[in-house]
């Protein structure tokens, strides 16, 4: 029984730090002005090496995770296959995108980051704007 009970709060604990990646940046963009966030773009391709490592590295750290969930709207573009605003460069990949609910860019990066750098990132995209981490 205690093994059941254990698994369910593990299951319900992986789901509560989830993230909700959307494909299209305008429905972000208007999730992000309901919610008062910043916006997370990840540009990646299918075929790019470093893009998966970042997705299965970095943004599987549990802290990287609660910090997007909290302060950000997230949207992930393939650019072998979405609809990318033509002022976000697609090569070379992957590229980072931090802006603010208005689309205007806050902070941009290209290569594979770690965790430690990314928290970096989102922390200075934060302190560009008036929305400041709650701890």
């Amino acid at each position: 029984m205690k093994y059941i009970l254990s698994m369910i709060l593990l299951a319900v604990s992986l789901m509560a730090t989830e993230l909700h990646w959307y494909d299209d940046y305008d429905v972000a963009l208007k999730e992000a002005k309901k919610e008062h966030k910043l916006i997370y773009i990840f540009i990646s391709s299918a075929s790019c090496g470093w893009c998966h490592k970042f997705e299965t590295t970095t943004l599987e750290d549990k802290n990287v995770k609660r910090r997007l969930k909290k302060d950000f709207i997230t949207v992930h573009l393939v650019r072998d296959f979405d609809d990318i605003p033509k002022k976000f460069k697609v090569r070379p990949v992957p590229r980072h995108y931090f802006t603010d609910a208005n689309a205007k860019i806050l902070y941009d990066s290209l290569g594979y980051r770690s965790v430690d750098t990314f928290k970096a990132f989102m922390g200075y995209a934060l302190d560009q704007t008036n929305i400041k981490e709650k701890q």
